[in-house]
């Protein structure tokens, strides 16, 4: 196959490499492995999904902010149940080796500095924690008490 196959058509690609791959597996000597894009795209998976896991988290704690940020708002009802849904699924993306690789800091840090931009009704939000007041262990929670999250933000910003 022509090397121009992995940037023309990606699905045809990785169909031909797989079956490459799966009759070198039986044993049969193979020569057209594409190794060099094989490699990058076995990396890129697992690239990919600390992004989605990360994202999700990312997005969670923005919404928290958000609720601590502008409270008694009237998207905090919202906010919280869009809350629920990135933490179950950081719990679905998540795994074991993701642990080291996740730097929640930086993802805290991050998303205080989005929240500070914001403007909600022409309102900047209110007092936020300077550094992240929970663990990964918590977001990841079999249950998610996001009570007991926002009350950890709230107590941060005394």
């Amino acid at each position: 196959m022509p090397d121009d196959l992995y940037w023309d058509d990606t699905l045809l690609w990785s169909e031909h490499q797989s079956a490459l791959l799966r009759r070198l597996a039986a044993g049969e000597r193979v020569n057209d492995v594409d190794w060099e894009h094989v490699i990058e795209e076995i990396e890129d998976v697992g690239k990919s999904e600390l992004r989605a896991c990360t994202s999700v988290l990312s997005n969670a704690i923005e919404h928290m902010l958000k609720i601590v940020g502008w409270p008694g708002h009237s998207g905090s009802e919202h906010w919280r149940a869009e809350t629920l849904v990135f933490l179950r699924d950081a719990k679905l993306a998540f795994s074991p080796s993701m642990r080291q690789k996740i730097d929640l800091a930086d993802l805290y840090d991050s998303a205080v500095s989005d929240i500070r931009e914001l403007t909600i009704d022409g309102l900047p939000p209110s007092a936020l924690p300077q550094q992240c007041p929970f663990g990964l262990d918590d977001l990841l929670a079999k249950k998610s008490n996001i009570g007991a999250l926002l009350a950890k933000l709230a107590l941060s910003t005394d």
